[in-house]
């Protein structure tokens, strides 16, 4: 692994982001800048899915508490706003985007992961949102995409308390989408998102777009934009490709290009 807070990576049409910062792969300007360099790559680079992982015996600690020592009122703010934008150009990525979650993840990652499309989690990972502890509220947009996910209810449940949860009570509660054996994490999860990244690239952005939509702004929203974007798929090769397959050979038998 390179001597780099954040590796970027590719197998074929996956690009893989590895948080990197042992032991504890602490948040500091440096990681979210060079996060932000990687989704720059990604979204440059043609990949048709993204994983983001970590190594080493945690997912995050959190975000190193002597940067906060060093913000007031102002510079704070100028911090989340350009932290956000990070997480805007995540979840601005037209491919989908998955976090697998192994072990201990906990603020500033937690938030990373509620951005991505879907949260893979081995047994045993356990997750918080504790900036309570430092009487901060999470600011990384956790709180609001808690709420698209599991409600308002459960997110003031998780910031409030500033306990830990397990992967088992987050995905009763949608806000894990599956829960893997710790045993071949790693392998079963970078598996799954490759089945993704081979799959109808222009399809997914389709589909990432209209529920993003529905979320934001109703069904009827979604509704409304959905003839656009899905008559246009109708032009894409992968679906010609895929329709001339299912006629000749059946289902389940299309390889797709991402064009």
């Amino acid at each position: 692994m390179p001597d780099t807070p954040v590796d970027l990576s590719y197998d074929g049409p996956l690009a893989v982001v590895t948080f990197h910062s042992p032991p504890l792969n602490l948040f500091t300007p440096a990681v979210m800048d060079a996060l932000a360099s990687a989704l720059g790559q990604v979204a440059d680079s043609g990949a048709r899915g993204l994983l983001i992982q970590a190594e080493g015996r945690a997912v995050s600690a959190g975000v190193g508490v002597n940067f906060f020592a060093t913000l007031d009122a102002v510079s704070g703010a100028a911090v989340w706003r350009d932290w956000l934008q990070v997480v805007h150009a995540l979840e601005d990525l037209p491919i989908p985007t998955v976090f697998a979650a192994h072990a201990l993840c906990l603020t500033a990652a937690f938030e990373i992961s509620l951005a991505c499309d879907l949260l893979l989690a081995a047994e045993s990972a356990r997750f918080g949102l504790v900036e309570t502890v430092v009487g901060l509220t999470p600011s990384m947009g956790g709180p609001q995409r808690l709420v698209e996910r599991a409600g308002p209810a459960r997110a003031r449940e998780l910031i409030y308390t500033g306990e830990l949860f397990d992967a088992a009570t987050l995905e009763r509660w949608n806000v894990v989408n599956r829960v893997l054996p710790d045993d071949g994490f790693r392998e079963a999860a970078h598996a799954f998102v490759l089945r993704l990244a081979n799959g109808p690239t222009r399809a997914h952005a389709a589909t990432k777009l209209i529920t993003a939509t529905a979320a934001r702004d109703g069904a009827r929203a979604a509704d409304d934009l959905t003839p656009l974007v899905s008559g246009a798929l109708f032009a894409s090769d992968d679906l010609q490709g895929a329709v001339s397959s299912f006629l000749a050979d059946g289902p389940g038998k299309a390889t797709y290009t991402g064009r």
